[in-house]
C-alpha cells in the first residue's frame, strides 16, 4: 500500500512562477541534460588513446557499456522515485553522483578504475535527462512546455555530434582526462541553479520499493545491451555467449512483467500501457531511436572510408543532420505552443525520416558531398519533427503525480530502441561488408588476397595508401554495404506512421491542474485512471494548499 501526501510548497505555486525564474531553472536543466547525453558519446573518439595509455585494449568496450547499462537501469528508478518523494533532492543527488563518477574516472590509473568511474557516472547520469524533462513538467503547463522541450531536444541532438568532437579535441590537446574534468564546473553550476531557483512541491511518501521489478529489469537491460554491444564484435551472433544472453533477456523481461503485475508499487506500472497515446507514442519514439542512433553509429565510418576524410572532419560533416534536427525540434515546439495542434508533427516526422533514408540509400561513391549533406539535413529535420513532441504526448496523458514515471518509461524504451538500432544496423552492415570485401578482393587475384588478409585492420589511412584498384574495391564495398541498410529501415517507419494515425489529439493542458488531466486522460483511455500512485487502490496524492 502506498500513501503519498504533497505538502506545502516551499515557494509560490508553480503556476505563478515568474518567467525569469523559469528561465534560470531551465538553464540549469539544459546543463544537466547536456552532461548526461554528452557522456554517451564523448569517449568514442578518445577510446583508442585511453586504452593504449591504460593498457586495456581488451576492456575497451566496457568504457561505454558500463555507462549505458547503469544509466538505462536507473531511468525508471529516477522517474518512479521522483513521483513519490519529490524531484529537487533527487535531481541534485543524481548530479552529485555523476560528479563523483567524473572524479573517479579523471583520476583513474588503470582500466578497472576507469570503468568503475563510468559506471558511477551512469548511476547519476541516468536521471539527468529524465529528471530535467519531469522537472520542467512541474513548473510549466504542457502547452507552454512544448517550447522548452523543443530546445531540450535540440541540446540532446547537438550532444550526439559535439561529444565525439570534444573527445577528439581533448585527446589531441589538453588530454583525455578533461572529458571527465569538464563535467565538474558544469555540474556545480547545474547544482547551484537547482538549489537556488528550483521550487517544487515537497512530498511525504511511504512505499514498498519494487525490488523484484528492479532486479529483473536490470538483468533484462544488461543482457540486451551486452547483446547489442558484443554481438558481431566480441562474439559471433550465433556464439553460445550471445545466445545465452538473448535467452536471459527474454526470461528476465517476462519475469519483469510478472513482477510489475504483482508489485504494490511497480517500477513501471502496467496501467501506463492502458493509455493508447502512451503506447503509440512510446512505440513511435522507439522507432525514431532506431533510425537516429543506427544512422549516427556508422555514418562517420562511412564518411571516412568513402569520402576519404579524417575522423574530426567526419564529425563536422554530421552537423547538417544536427542542424536539421535543431531547427525542426525548436520550430515544432513553438508551433505546438502557439496553435495547440501537434498530431501532424510525429506523422510528418515518420514520412520525412523515411524519405531521408530512401535518399541515403541512393548514395554512391560518386555522389557529390553537398548532396550527401543535404540528405543528412533532411534526415535530421525529420527526427526533430517528432522526437520531443512524442514525449509531450506522453506527459499530457498523465497527471503530475505520474509524469516522472511516464517520462522515464518513454525514455527507457527509446534507449532500448537506440541500442537495438545500433546493433541492427551494425549487424546488417558488417555482414554485407565482409561478403562484399571478400568477393571483391578475391577477384583481384594475389594482390587482392594479400590486401584482405586482415579485414579488421582496415583504417582510412591504410585504405588511402593502397593501390587504386584495391582502394576502389574497398570504398565501393563500404558504400554498397551500408546504403541498402537505410532502405531496410523504411518498413519500420511505415509501421510507426500507421500507429501514429491512431493517436488521439488531446489538447495540451494550459494549466498545471490535475483535474484537467483526469478528464483528458479518461478520453484517451476510459479503462485507466489518469492519476495512480501505485497498482493498488490507494488514494491519489493530495495537495495541501499553500
Amino acid at each position: 500500500m502506498t500513501s503519498s501526501v504533497l505538502t506545502q510548497r516551499d515557494a509560490p505555486a508553480a503556476s505563478g512562477t515568474d518567467k525569469r525564474t523559469i528561465l534560470l531553472v531551465f538553464a540549469g536543466l539544459l546543463v544537466a541534460m547536456l552532461l548526461g547525453s554528452l557522456d554517451q558519446t564523448i569517449f568514442s573518439t578518445a577510446l583508442p588513446t585511453i586504452v593504449g595509455e591504460l593498457d586495456g585494449v581488451d576492456h575497451m568496450l566496457w568504457v561505454t557499456t558500463a555507462y549505458m547499462v547503469a544509466a538505462t537501469i536507473m531511468m525508471p528508478i529516477y522517474g518512479k522515485l521522483g513521483d513519490l518523494i519529490g524531484r529537487k533532492g533527487l535531481f541534485i543527488a543524481g548530479l552529485s553522483i555523476f560528479l563523483v563518477g567524473s572524479v573517479v574516472g579523471g583520476l583513474a590509473t588503470d582500466m578497472t578504475w576507469l570503468i568503475i568511474g563510468r559506471a558511477i557516472q551512469g548511476l547519476g547520469g541516468g536521471g539527468l535527462m529524465i529528471m530535467s524533462q519531469a522537472i520542467i513538467a512541474d513548473v510549466v503547463p504542457v502547452r507552454e512546455r512544448s517550447k522548452y522541450m523543443g530546445i531540450m531536444g535540440a541540446v540532446f541532438g547537438l550532444s550526439a555530434v559535439i561529444g565525439p568532437l570534444l573527445g577528439g579535441w581533448f585527446t589531441e590537446g589538453i588530454g583525455w582526462r578533461w572529458a571527465f574534468w569538464i563535467n565538474i564546473p558544469l555540474g556545480i553550476v547545474a547544482i547551484a541553479f537547482a538549489a537556488v531557483f528550483l521550487r517544487l512541491p515537497k512530498h511525504r511518501a511511504s512505499f514498498r520499493f519494487d525490488v523484484w521489478g528492479t532486479l529483473t529489469m536490470a538483468v533484462a537491460v544488461t543482457s540486451i545491451i551486452l547483446v547489442t554491444s558484443w554481438g558481431g564484435n566480441t562474439y559471433d551472433w550465433n556464439s553460445p555467449q550471445i545466445l545465452w544472453l538473448i535467452v536471459a533477456a527474454v526470461v528476465a523481461a517476462g519475469a519483469f512483467v510478472i513482477a510489475e503485475y504483482r508489485a504494490s508499487d511497480p517500477l513501471i506500472p502496467l496501467s501506463l500501457f492502458r493509455s493508447r497515446n502512451f503506447v503509440l507514442a512510446t512505440v513511435a519514439g522507439l522507432f525514431i531511436g532506431v533510425a537516429m542512433f543506427g544512422t549516427l553509429a556508422y555514418l562517420p565510418t562511412y564518411l571516412q572510408m568513402v569520402a576519404g576524410v579524417g575522423a574530426t572532419v567526419s564529425g563536422y560533416l554530421m552537423l547538417p543532420m544536427i542542424a536539421g534536427l535543431m531547427i525542426s525540434t525548436i520550430g515544432t515546439g513553438a508551433i505546438a505552443s502557439r496553435t495547440g495542434k501537434y498530431k501532424w508533427m510525429p506523422i510528418a516526422s515518420m514520412i520525412v525520416i523515411a524519405a531521408g533514408l530512401v535518399l541515403m540509400s541512393t548514395l554512391t561513391i560518386d555522389t557529390a558531398l553537398w548532396i550527401m549533406l543535404s540528405y543528412l539535413f533532411i534526415l535530421g529535420f525529420g527526427i526533430g519533427l517528432g522526437m520531443q513532441i512524442l514525449v509531450l504526448i506522453v506527459q499530457n496523458s498523465f497527471s503530475n503525480s505520474q509524469v516522472g514515471t511516464a517520462t522515464a518509461s518513454n525514455n527507457f524504451f527509446r534507449e532500448i530502441g537506440a541500442s537495438i538500432g545500433g546493433a541492427l544496423v551494425g549487424a546488417l552492415f558488417t555482414s554485407r561488408l565482409t561478403d562484399l570485401l571478400t568477393d571483391g578482393l578475391s577477384g583481384l587475384g594475389s594482390a587482392g588476397a594479400s590486401a584482405g588478409t586482415d579485414l579488421n585492420s582496415l583504417t582510412p589511412s591504410v585504405v588511402n595508401a593502397l593501390p587504386d584498384a584495391i582502394r576502389d574495391v574497398i570504398v565501393g564495398a563500404y558504400n554498397d554495404a551500408l546504403t541498402p541498410v537505410f532502405l531496410m529501415l523504411v518498413p519500420m517507419l511505415v509501421l510507426g506512421l500507421v500507429a501514429l494515425l491512431f493517436i488521439k489529439e488531446v489538447p495540451f493542458r494550459t494549466t498545471l491542474d490535475d483535474d484537467e488531466t483526469d478528464a483528458e486522460a479518461s478520453a484517451d483511455s476510459p479503462a485507466a485512471p489518469a492519476v495512480e500512485v501505485s497498482a493498488t487502490d490507494a488514494p491519489a496524492a493530495e495537495e495541501v494548499p499553500a
